[in-house]
């Protein structure tokens, strides 16, 4: 009889640890499903994007022009792929009652052959026309510009000569050594927000890479090559820009800042530059290669040494 009597007073006891250890179970369910929609909802912006840099430039609006229908194409036919994998290993799995024998192993499909020969390859023709296209205009240096910057790679830090103005910002190689104030130490390029620059590419010594991210655009700079492309920033800001080509020993220190201000702001950096007595261009094709003739004449002239004008 007292057993009988202890079973109804033991019920309450695990009903309530069942009732808590449910709470805790909601709860946390709860907890990891807000989690992941703060995780989703930080993600939102950048996936429309693609999960690149919110473009700044004209270029980066045209490179995720590219980019979000590419991954969506991609990722369609990839869907498509893994349901038919998966349709086919579940529908034509090995059963319980089956005899053992294979099928048969030559049988042809022709159409179905037809289909996944032309599919791919009407894709990839696609792909590159729409590759290419964007790709030519990234590089192409035909449109007017509204003024030039000739930038000139180092180990381990940047020259910029502001070609229209006249003067030019020179950099050394900022050490990262933990110390505060290192960012200001680096070399500074500045350019006008909605202007077309165009960028005159040389080296003088190994090969860089050129590289903003803000703007999804970079190229390399190649020993005794001109390279060059256009761009038109479209917000103010300050960006970190970088070298993209291992170059040596201090490659991830070689860093500059970007910053894109209006007109005004510009015309006084220039200015300012001018009146700390940084007046003319410094020479772009002195460096351990030889430069090849036809790129000796992409350099603007005020920047070329006078044995190669």
């Amino acid at each position: 009889m007292p057993e009988h009597e202890d079973t109804p007073a033991a019920t309450p006891v695990v009903t309530s640890v069942v009732a808590r250890t449910g709470r805790r179970r909601l709860v946390g369910t709860a907890g990891i499903a807000g989690l992941a929609t703060l995780a989703l909802g930080g993600c939102q912006t950048q996936a429309s994007d693609g999960f690149l840099p919110p473009a700044v430039s004209d270029t980066g609006r045209l490179v995720t022009s590219l980019w979000i229908p590419s991954w969506i194409a991609v990722l369609a036919v990839g869907a498509l792929t893994w349901g038919l994998i998966i349709f086919a290993a579940v529908r034509y799995r090995r059963r319980k009652d089956d005899d053992g024998s294979l099928p048969v192993q030559l049988r042809y499909n022709v159409p179905l052959e037809l289909l996944y020969t032309v599919i791919p390859v009407f894709m990839i023709a696609v792909f590159f026309w729409y590759t290419a296209r964007d790709e030519a205009a990234l590089v192409d240096t035909n449109t007017k510009k509204d003024l030039t910057v000739s930038v000139v790679a180092k180990q381990w830090s940047w020259d910029f000569n502001y070609v229209d103005s006249n003067v030019h910002e020179t950099g050394v190689h900022t050490e990262l050594d933990g110390t505060t104030g290192k960012r200001a130490q680096m070399p500074v390029l500045y350019l006008p927000v909605n202007k077309r620059v165009q960028f005159v590419l040389n080296s003088r010594d190994v090969v860089h890479s050129f590289w903003i991210p803000a703007f999804i655009m970079k190229m390399d700079i190649i020993p005794g090559k001109t390279n060059g492309f256009q761009v038109t920033p479209t917000q103010v800001g300050t960006f970190q820009g970088k070298c993209a080509e291992f170059c040596g020993a201090y490659h991830s220190q070689m860093l500059f800042m970007v910053k894109v201000v209006p007109q005004n702001e510009y015309d006084q950096e220039m200015a300012r530059l001018r009146s700390i007595g940084q007046e003319g261009l410094i020479p772009v094709d002195v460096s351990r290669e030889s430069m090849v003739s036809g790129d000796i004449q992409k350099i603007p002239a005020p920047a070329r040494t006078e044995s190669n004008r």
